[in-house]
């Protein structure tokens, strides 16, 4: 029964927000036009990392001062990310890249992992490896999963384990999570270890996530688009529009979690918040309408409800009207 309440729930939201066929409902959605910078390769690719971890107890410092101090080529990302009112559960429909970030297997000094090792920076600028006092990546040794590769981190990890410990980050093989720009998560409260829910609008399949990894807009990982049903070779796959994306700040504790724990816990979070929302929309299967039928206001009827003219506003990153 869960199972087949999920989708409905994200429908609800995703009409509450204009997204759905109904795209102006009752109750005035928040959103943030995100006009944000990720640096770019020297190519022109868009670089699918954004943060330095090359120690766990020091990373979302180095995050930080890479994003502010980077000034080589930029490339921008332009979304829609909406807020609802009665909950801080925050959302936008994107495209997604594949992160392999924190899977033991991800790089080596082949370039013959799950990912290309230009993905995880270059010499001097390694953002997605482990590295030394000497800013050389870190390899794993005999007792490690892959002896040989090198240790791939993601944003999150365990604080109990040592930073060259491969077992300490979230493994993108076996775990769904999602990575967000740092922005994006700044704007919305959420932290790393909060919970999503994912789901393929090409497919209708579903999951629930973690908030793991600093990156891009649009990104899971190897696990998360398996089970989504999307190409999750990280050189060749991904999905280019129709993933939705739907976060809950605050709902985590800033530590990894089994995929029972996410599965467990962002079903909490998605009851929890979608209690707290559908009462200001009447646009859920089934809802009552909240104006009659013939209401001046009422410009079309459809299976989602009632809908108007009625735009949604647009805020910066800083919360004001630009």
């Amino acid at each position: 029964m869960r199972k087949l309440l999920i989708p409905t729930i994200l429908s609800g939201f995703l009409c509450a927000s204009g997204f759905a066929q109904a795209a102006r409902v009752f109750g005035e959605s928040v959103a943030l036009h995100i006009h944000s910078s990720n640096r770019a390769a020297p190519d022109g690719t868009l670089g699918g990392r954004a943060g330095e971890c090359a120690r766990a107890d020091s990373m979302v410092l180095d995050i930080v001062a890479r994003d502010q101090g980077d000034q080589e080529a930029q490339r921008f990302y332009d979304a829609t990310v909406w807020k609802l009112p009665n909950t801080r559960a925050f959302f936008f429909i994107s495209g997604m890249t594949i992160d392999a970030d924190g899977a033991p297997n991800a790089y080596n000094p082949d370039d013959t992992g799950l990912d290309e090792l230009a993905n995880a920076g270059a010499p001097a600028r390694w953002n997605g490896l482990v590295t030394g006092r000497d800013g050389n990546p870190l390899t794993q040794q005999e007792s490690d999963p892959f002896p040989g590769y090198y240790i791939s981190c993601t944003s999150l990890s365990d604080k109990t384990k040592l930073f060259d410990d491969p077992t300490g980050y979230v493994d993108a093989s076996t775990i769904p999570y999602v990575a967000l720009p740092r922005d994006v998560a700044d704007w919305g409260g959420a932290r790393l270890g909060d919970f999503a829910v994912v789901m393929n609008l090409r497919n209708a399949k579903w999951s629930f996530a973690i908030y793991a990894d600093i990156g891009t807009l649009g990104e899971g990982s190897v696990a998360l688009a398996d089970v989504l049903g999307i190409r999750s070779d990280a050189r060749h796959g991904g999905e280019s529009d129709g993933i939705l994306y739907l976060l809950f700040p605050g709902s985590g504790n800033l530590q990894p979690r089994t995929v029972g724990k996410i599965q467990n816990e962002g079903e909490k979070a998605l009851l929890d918040h979608w209690s707290g929302t559908r009462g200001s929309y009447s646009c859920a299967a089934g809802d009552t309408p909240s104006a009659p039928e013939n209401s001046e206001e009422c410009s079309e009827r459809t299976a989602w409800g009632c809908v108007i003219n009625a735009q949604p506003s647009v805020v910066g990153l800083s919360g004001k009207a630009p």
